[in-house]
């Protein structure tokens, strides 16, 4: 057998147990989060130790090692003796092309137990959660297995005690922040809403009047930007732990990708799974939303929830619940919540889409004349929500504090300053192609659906493409004429407009014109 093939080696005083090889050979394939293994169907090892697509395999190299799912290929692609793994597992062994693997079954999955009793109803406790998101952060769960978990807990299927366990067990197994300040602040939005970029104004408003901001955001996933994307088109975001220290402690503030650090690692592999299964569970976002700021050392967080009919939150009602379980959380966690309701009927300033969105905030600091009012306001009231949160403002003086630092200029040479901390300020690129859609008939716009926009935003191009996506011209109760320009949609690839413009053909109810 050559080098590069498969070997059983015998050790010398143990019973007949196969030490299994194969040499790694690189194809390229990416399955963003999810650990694969790709080996020849026919190769020695599938049929000696009966693998087989599904099968999970432990895979070891340089004292490293991980559980991926076994894709079965054609001799074409691998030769005998030849394994590959996906781009994510390659970056979890840290593995070079012609780098020898061990390969081993899987151990049972004794966690599972605890998502059996759960299915059936039983509670589960601090054990059972540490237990399975211990196995899911060491990459143990395959994502048939997460989505069992996700499905477990959907709906109302976690109480205020398991959510709290959630919460703890997904901080323990990440890294946590600590901050020399008594008071560490943060913000959050639950979601749903496009264009909603006001953590890009609160951060240097919060931090030029003195108060700790470290910020990790999100990138996209199902909507056409995350905080991290439009941030991204300003300045880097990728920084590790010990450059964020670096930021914060020179700025006070910082507006970092959440993924480049391990706060919270448990949830941006459960986010993956859950997302494409659209499964609502309230329990699974609150310890999403609570473990990430207690990992990232906040004590005092306010949290905006857009209510409206195409919104995450649909109703005052399903708010007020949300609420309830998110007061509760924080308060086991240590960390002072304030949640804030908010219109969620239509986008918030005019770009939808990274590129756009960053035009939208720096027209803001910058005090440019037509900057959207909307986003403008909506930034200044979190913001004073956490700087009377944090005594720096009396009761009901925060909005006209944060209005201050904005129109003074402050808040604009903070965020220049925190931009060059990061690795220095750049300028969102501009989209080649525009396709504007006009009003079919005159009347005045009653209805805007949130999430059909996304939708084209997304399928122009957004958010891979940082300059796609849609700049709205007529908010809530603009009165328009017949061949007005509504919205406009930008891409950078003619391929992805047409793309997008065939979906906006389809779909006449973006935006509802009344009389």
């Amino acid at each position: 057998m050559s080098e590069s093939s498969y070997s059983n080696e015998l050790p010398v005083g143990r019973p007949p147990a196969a030490k299994l090889t194969a040499t790694l050979r690189r194809l390229g394939i990416d399955t963003y989060q999810e650990a694969v293994i790709y080996m020849p169907s026919d190769c020695d090892v599938c049929r000696s130790e009966g693998f087989e697509s599904q099968s999970r395999i432990e895979v070891r190299l340089k004292g490293r090692s991980i559980t991926a799912t076994l894709n079965a290929v054609t001799q074409a692609l691998l030769g005998e003796g030849e394994a590959s793994l996906s781009e994510s597992a390659w970056r979890s062994l840290g593995a070079r092309e012609g780098d020898v693997i061990e390969l081993a079954h899987a151990a049972p999955l004794e966690s599972l137990g605890y998502i059996r009793a759960k299915v059936y109803g039983r509670r589960l406790d601090q054990v059972g959660m540490d237990a399975i998101v211990g196995d899911i952060v060491a990459g143990r769960y395959s994502d048939l297995h997460l989505s069992a978990f996700i499905t477990a807990g959907a709906d109302d299927r976690l109480d205020a005690d398991e959510t709290i366990a959630l919460t703890r067990a997904m901080v323990a197994v990440g890294d946590r922040l600590h901050w020399p300040s008594p008071i560490v602040v943060d913000k959050h939005c639950v979601g749903g809403l496009p264009g909603n970029r006001t953590t890009l104004i609160l951060v240097p408003i919060v931090a030029a009047c003195g108060l700790t901001i470290p910020k990790t955001s999100s990138r996209a996933i199902t909507s056409p930007a995350g905080t991290a994307d439009t941030m991204e088109t300003l300045a880097p975001v990728n920084l590790g732990i010990p450059a964020i220290r670096k930021v914060v402690e020179r700025t006070g503030g910082c507006i970092v990708w959440g993924g480049a650090v391990r706060l919270s690692p448990a949830d941006d592999v459960l986010i993956r799974v859950e997302r494409p299964l659209d499964l609502d569970s309230e329990g699974q976002l609150v310890a999403s939303v609570m473990s990430k700021k207690a990992a990232a050392g906040s004590t005092h967080v306010v949290i905006d929830l857009p209510v409206g009919p195409t919104a995450k939150v649909r109703s005052a009602a399903a708010a007020e619940k949300l609420i309830a379980r998110l007061t509760i959380v924080g308060e086991a966690m240590g960390i002072h919540t304030r949640c804030i309701l908010s219109d969620g009927t239509q986008p918030v300033g005019r770009g939808i889409g990274p590129s756009l969105e960053a035009r939208d905030v720096l027209s803001v600091l910058r005090r440019d004349h037509g900057a959207p009012q909307d986003l403008r306001d909506r930034s200044l009231r979190l913001a004073g929500e956490i700087l009377e949160m944090a005594n720096k403002a009396p009761t009901g003086g925060g909005y006209a504090m944060a209005a201050e630092v904005l129109d003074s200029g402050r808040a604009w040479a903070k965020f220049h300053e925190i931009c060059e901390a990061q690795g220095g300020l750049r300028t969102p690129e501009v989209a080649r192609n525009h396709r504007p859609i006009t009003a079919t008939h005159a009347g005045h716009v009653a209805a805007i659906d949130n999430r059909l926009l996304s939708r084209i935003a997304k399928l122009a191009g957004a958010p891979s493409d940082p300059t796609a996506g849609v700049e709205l011209h007529t908010p809530l109760g603009t009165l328009v004429e017949r061949g007005q320009p509504l919205y406009t949609v930008h891409s950078d690839a003619p391929g992805e407009l047409a793309y997008a413009m065939e979906y906006v053909g389809d779909h006449s109810n973006v935006i509802t014109i009344g009389e």
